[in-house]
């Protein structure tokens, strides 16, 4: 039953010994489910052979400070294993996060004993929005989080001076890894297995779980949309509406018809707004698509031009190249990838 304060030591693993990796899991209230079962399933299955998930390679514990079911931001609830266990008996303390805006995450004394963990030198790893609560728990003092595009804008409001990427999946810095979440899950597990338990055990657990590829912490988060970062309710609305329609662009009309504005009004808001026409920033979005394409696929020059709603190929390399410098055959064979400011064509816009 778990503890309301202090820590207890782990039952040992089925073959009497220490497991290889033993991980601690917090789950904030209202948390991701999918970021958590991703990251378990991936422990589950290195954690014995064939699918018979025994904990005998790799032991975990559902964490909590009291005895109640912790909610999925989905509904769904969640049992605790047992309380806070003796952080020097694990290898990575796990806090997965999820919404933000539905009361505090976590309780005091979680508060406490990540505290703990950090003073016994436990890696401590935010997934998700768990990177919100290690930075709140003054745990992130000079180091870098890694966020979820999504969640960029909400980590710069709440936490003005501390570093912050949202171009990768995961980022380890030293003893703090953080999480994008979603899919960038997948590969940290994958990551933390290798380290402890080899590429074969990792690679196995990926291959039951049908992930077609290895990802690694620096791959690109998929292609952000631009509507995150524009608070203009109308502008919002139609980077939205462009947003939804880049392989078949439809007319300006059309969006702004969409919005109950004329296009005269709908030219105004978005040059007051975004410093430019409502035709220039669509193609800027579905060029700026074609970039991260070119970054981070080998679809062909053909294809990436039809995907970001250019008909004739030879129009669209002109465009990247007056773009980017660079045509887009030669711009992929760059060592480089753009930050996330880059990917987002240079500004946050307000």
């Amino acid at each position: 039953m778990p503890q309301q304060s202090g820590s207890q030591k782990p039952q040992s693993s089925l073959s009497g010994t220490r497991a290889p990796l033993r991980v601690g899991i917090i789950l904030a209230e209202h948390f991701t489910l999918s970021a958590f079962a991703v990251f378990i399933d991936h422990l589950r299955l290195a954690a014995d052979e064939g699918d018979r998930s025994r904990p005998l390679h790799v032991q975990w514990s559902i964490m909590a400070s009291r005895q109640a079911s912790v909610p999925a931001s989905c509904g769904v609830l969640i049992e605790p294993t047992g309380g806070f266990i003796d952080p020097d008996s694990l290898d990575y303390v796990v806090v997965v996060g999820g919404l933000l805006h539905a009361g505090p995450q976590v309780d005091e004394a979680t508060v406490r004993y990540l505290r703990e963990v950090s003073a016994a030198n436990v890696p401590l790893i935010g997934v998700c929005t768990g990177s919100f609560i290690l930075c709140r728990a003054g745990l992130m003092k000079g180091r870098r989080s890694c966020v979820s595009w999504y969640h960029y804008q909400d980590f710069l409001e709440a936490f003005p001076g501390q570093a912050v990427v949202a171009d990768r999946l995961f980022l380890a810095d030293g003893p703090r890894i953080t999480c994008a979440g979603g899919a960038g899950t997948a590969a940290l597990a994958t990551y933390l297995i290798e380290q402890h338990l080899g590429r074969a055990v990792a690679q196995k657990a990926s291959q039951v779980l049908l992930f077609d590829r290895e990802r690694s912490g620096s791959d690109a988060q998929p292609h952000p949309p631009l509507s995150e970062t524009v608070r203009e309710p109308r502008v919002r609305r139609a980077l939205l509406l462009m947003e939804q329609n880049l392989t078949r662009p439809v007319a300006i009309a059309a969006i702004a018809d969409e919005l109950g504005v004329s296009v005269r009004q709908l030219e105004r808001v978005c040059r007051e707004h975004v410093g430019m026409g409502p035709a220039s920033l669509y193609r800027q979005l579905r060029m700026r698509y074609a970039h991260w394409l070119v970054e981070n696929t080998d679809r062909s020059v053909t294809e990436i031009a039809i995907e970001a709603g250019f008909a004739d190929c030879a129009h669209f390399s002109r465009q990247f190249k007056d773009a980017y410098g660079l045509s887009p055959s030669t711009r992929r064979l760059q060592p480089t990838r753009p930050t996330y400011s880059d990917a987002a064509g240079g500004r946050v816009y307000e």
